[in-house]
């Protein structure tokens, strides 16, 4: 089975991305591997902090073992958004893929600190390093800013030789959570072109890009929810994106919580007697499977 860095050399050379889709509990980590098998692509299993102090960091990994074990396409076991050289050292001695060490929101120099800390130290024990420049807005899980800082690509440049990332996220007008553009705001594709020109052939990480189906509000609406004015990234934007550029990882948390909710929301009200939860989570499971598929097919520039 081919390594993470592996992965990541293929994605640049046929120009494809993998999709890194955020897992909370048994059924959504059974989701994604379900999917990745079916559609013959490797997938990242992200889990941020939030979702650790959930879960437990042992019972994640172990989660992670078992289910992707005899699996015949790559899975990756990958912390989204560490905020501290603790929780990504404890990533790292615990058996995980690769760490993304998250210092968006400190100084420059800060930030180069921090991460140049951890990547010594997953170095060692041959794991896979992601930092981030720039900042997006939102708020999910332990991820919270008012305001985006789009990434310059200058620094984006100068962090990466000082630091020595395998990859690196930038912010070009994506953000977290369900409400990722307001008013005139767009993605920055000339700024993702710019840092490709000073950064040639080195793996880009985009967050904050789940699409945020209108239809998928409208069922948790009329069910009771209250998401209005909900808006995500372009599909055939993110289509481009992998295709021309070279973005290589793509996060997904939003669109998977999303379809999940809906699935309760459709399953609770039509099932008014049942009361066996394995009906209910199936059911969501298979909803999460389906929108994972259709990422997946996605970024590597095909529709399902």
């Amino acid at each position: 089975m081919d390594s993470i860095y592996v992965s990541f050399e293929k994605c640049l050379k046929k120009h494809y991305a993998m999709g890194a889709f955020n897992f909370f509990n048994l059924e959504s980590l059974q989701a994604i591997l379900q999917a990745g098998e079916e559609c013959k692509m490797p997938v990242i299993c992200s889990i941020s902090e939030s979702a650790i102090q959930y879960i437990g960091l042992n019972t994640a990994v172990m989660m992670f073992e078992t289910l992707s074990q005899n699996k015949k396409y790559p899975a990756y076991l990958h912390l989204d958004h560490g905020r501290s050289y603790e929780i990504c050292k404890k990533a790292i001695d615990a058996g995980f893929d690769s760490v993304m060490i998250d210092g968006s929101s400190l100084s420059f120099d800060e930030n180069v600190k921090l991460t140049k800390k951890v990547v010594n130290y997953a170095n060692k024990q041959g794991v896979f390093v992601e930092g981030e420049i720039g900042v997006l807005a939102g708020n999910e899980d332990n991820v919270n800013n008012l305001e985006s800082r789009y990434s310059n690509p200058e620094e984006v440049k100068k962090f990466v030789e000082l630091t020595k990332v395998d990859s690196v996220a930038v912010a070009i007008g994506t953000s977290h959570g369900a409400y990722k553009f307001k008013y005139d705001q767009k993605l920055r594709i000339d700024i993702l072109s710019e840092i490709e020109k000073l950064l040639p052939k080195f793996p880009i990480v985009l967050h904050g890009a789940s699409t945020v189906d209108k239809k998928t509000i409208k069922q948790i609406n009329i069910r009771g929810g209250k998401l209005k004015n909900a808006k995500g990234v372009d599909k055939n934007e993110l289509m481009i994106i992998c295709k021309d550029h070279n973005v290589c990882k793509v996060n997904v948390d939003t669109d998977i919580r999303l379809v999940f909710i809906a699935s309760l929301r459709q399953t609770l009200r039509s099932s008014p007697k049942e009361i066996n939860p394995r009906y209910f989570l199936s059911e969501a499971k298979e909803s999460m499977k389906t929108i994972i598929a259709e990422k997946i097919f996605l970024f590597k520039g095909l529709k399902n």
